[in-house]
């Protein structure tokens, strides 16, 4: 029997669960910091470190009092975080500014510029993140920060990924040279690749800006996958969380990634962490490169494995932002939800409301909602938004599986499908698949798992997973849904493609109206 600590940092909160290798979870605590938004400039997100870090000791030392166990018996700690949320740091690994989150979208100019680039010049690394490098990732948030910030330039040391911040913090590294990498994280949103020895080259680096000279050797530090132990839990932090000193903590990774394995992904499994927004992940044993798909990064989900990433930029944002707009919440929004039908509201609504990230990787869409009429209401809007939300993810799923990404399993994971079983039952009929739901909450299940394998108590991923993973509930399908969601399908794909792309011919969508009507009618009518 051993006990560990699995640690998820989401947008709003932290949450640490402590997991026993025979009884499993044993308790549950989190502690939220606060989001930084500015209403003059909507693409603008950051948060603060020391935030960050006051609630992983708040919410440790709740879950350790809560849940009756001696702090001296825990003897792991693993973390995974949000990203691609960025921290500037001086030498001495001290911030010079906030992290800029996932969800900050300032750098869509440096984001263009870097994909420009990359074609123009044949940048392999570019093919592996879809074709399009994201407003969303690491060297478009660095340049735009850089440009954004002279006075702080000169005290400009290197940059860090929000798990590797932590684990750098919390095993009391101060040198930048030292500060552990997640392949997880670098491969993903920094283009790190063994294949050509790892960050894109000094020379294109330079060519994009002369802010990046010398930018690829202050990007260093050790590389590694999960599996590798970044470094023991430092005095100080042992004792701020009142754990033992000098526990393992293995190298991070991105929350996602994690709560996929928390849901028991293997091979073949798709797995949608739906939450504020959706992450889509993937692995398999075979490397193939999807285009628009933002992510495949050996050894990024499991070391064994080939991880790819897909996703929504915003899912559960949508439902509170409706919600919001009508002077309430997701929760009383949803009632009688379970009773509308497939196509009944007329309405077609697009989810880019915080732009495209896959497949389109274009942060300049913005929401559309098709079919209006004069009686419709904001309930109506959020069933459309569940179905639209859907029909985006076959998208992806669909252009995954043209590339030979195996999808025998749906796995909904992440916060929203645990209390919405309206949403696990639209994504089951509009995929035509069973859509598996694990029993109980899995996020931070996937850190206590590496946990468990860090220190030893398990000798591999899937051994842990085996005794930590939560037995599924399962949505079937119903024939009818899936059928009159393969006629409204054929409508959003066309919308989708026809105005998400500049030069394509919104001719090509005039049927889309006549026929939301033709079918809310035909579902009135039975």
């Amino acid at each position: 029997m051993a006990i560990v600590a699995g640690v998820d940092f989401g947008t709003l909160s932290v949450r640490v669960t402590l997991l026993d290798s025979e009884r499993g979870r044993l308790g549950t605590a989190s502690a939220g910091y606060p989001l930084h938004r500015r209403r003059e400039d909507p693409d603008f997100a950051t948060q603060s470190h020391e935030d960050q870090m006051r609630a992983l000791v708040e919410a440790v030392q709740t879950v350790v009092r809560q849940s009756g166990v001696k702090a001296s018996e825990i003897v792991a700690l693993a973390l995974d975080t949000t990203g691609s949320s960025v921290i500037p740091v001086d030498a001495h690994l001290q911030p010079l500014d906030e992290y800029m989150l996932w969800c900050d979208h300032r750098a869509h100019k440096e984001a263009q510029e870097i994909t420009a680039l990359a074609h123009s010049t044949g940048l392999e690394a570019i093919e592996w993140c879809g074709g399009v490098y994201s407003h969303e990732w690491g060297f478009a948030k660095l340049l735009h920060w850089l440009r954004n910030n002279p006075e702080k330039r000169e005290r400009f040391a290197t940059a860090l990924e929000h798990c590797d911040m932590v684990a750098a913090t919390l095993i009391g590294v101060t040198d930048p040279a030292l500060a552990p990498r997640s392949i997880c994280a670098m491969g993903h949103k920094w283009m790190w690749n063994p294949r050509w020895g790892g960050l894109p080259s000094q020379e294109f680096l330079s060519q994009l800006d002369p802010l990046f000279n010398g930018v690829r050797a202050k990007l260093g530090g050790e590389y590694r996958c999960s599996d590798a132990i970044a470094g023991g839990l430092s005095e100080r932090w042992a004792a701020e969380m009142g754990l033992p000193a000098g526990i393992p903590i293995p190298v991070g990774a991105f929350d996602a990634h994690w709560d996929a394995i928390g849901a028991g992904c293997r091979e073949g499994d798709v797995v949608n962490v739906v939450g504020t927004s959706t992450c889509i992940i993937a692995m398999s044993r075979e490397t193939r490169l999807v285009p628009g798909v933002c992510g495949v990064v050996p050894g990024s989900v499991h070391p064994a494995y080939t991880g790819i990433e897909a996703g929504l930029s915003a899912t559960g944002d949508i439902f509170e932002a409706i919600a919001r707009r009508a002077g309430t919440d997701v929760r009383a929004l949803s009632a009688g939800l379970e009773a509308y039908r497939p196509g009944q509201t007329g309405l077609l609504r697009l989810s880019w409301d915080n732009g495209d990230r896959t497949v389109l990787v274009n942060p300049e869409l913005g929401g559309m909602t098709l079919g209006w009429n004069l009686i419709h209401t904001a309930k109506d809007e959020l069933f459309a938004a569940i179905e639209g939300t859907a029909f985006h993810t076959r998208i992806i799923l669909e252009r995954m599986a043209e590339h030979g990404v195996p999808v025998h399993r749906v796995i909904n994971a992440g916060g929203i499908p645990q209390n919405n079983a309206v949403l696990n039952q639209v994504y089951a009929d509009v995929l035509g698949k069973p859509v598996l739901v694990p029993d109980g909450v899995p996020t931070s299940l996937g850190s206590g798992i590496f946990a468990l394998v860090a220190a030893g108590v398990f000798a591999t991923i899937e051994e842990a997973q085996a005794k930590m993973c939560l037995p599924f509930k399962t949505y079937a399908p119903e024939p009818a849904a899936v059928a009159r969601y393969e006629e409204l399908f054929a409508l959003y794909r066309k919308v989708y493609f026809a105005f998400g792309q500049r030069g394509s011919s919104p001719a090509a969508v005039g049927d889309v109206l006549p026929e939301l009507r033709r079918i809310a009618a035909e579902v009135r009518g039975n």
